[in-house]
C-alpha cells in the first residue's frame, strides 16, 4: 500500500463583501502559513495581511508556524469593527430607554 504524502485541508476568510472557502491538498508537514501562501487566498482578498491578522483552526487561535491535521479548517480573522462589549452596552442602554 502506498504511503500517503498529502492531506486535505480547508481555508476560509470572510471579507466585507465576499467569503472564500477553499479546499486544498497539502503536504503532511505543511504549516498554517504555507497553506495560506499556497492557497492563493491573498490574491483573492488583497486586504489580507497575514502579519497583522490572526488565524485559527476551528475557532482556536494558532501561530503561523503551527502544524496541521487532515481535515483542518484554517480561518483568517478580520479585525473587529466594534468592541463587542461596548456594542452590548449600547444595546442594553437603548432597550432600557424604551
Amino acid at each position: 500500500m502506498a504511503e500517503q504524502t498529502n492531506m486535505h485541508v480547508q481555508i476560509c476568510y470572510a471579507g466585507l463583501d465576499t467569503t472564500s472557502l477553499l479546499d486544498l491538498q497539502v503536504a503532511l508537514d505543511a504549516t498554517v502559513l504555507q497553506v495560506i501562501q499556497q492557497s492563493g487566498i491573498m490574491e483573492i482578498h488583497p486586504d489580507i495581511n497575514v502579519g497583522l491578522l490572526k488565524v485559527g483552526v476551528f475557532g482556536k487561535l494558532k501561530a503561523l508556524d503551527s502544524g496541521l491535521h487532515a481535515g483542518d479548517r484554517i480561518e483568517i480573522y478580520r479585525p473587529l469593527i466594534a468592541d463587542p462589549m461596548e456594542a452590548r452596552r449600547r444595546r442594553a442602554k437603548k432597550q432600557a430607554q424604551t
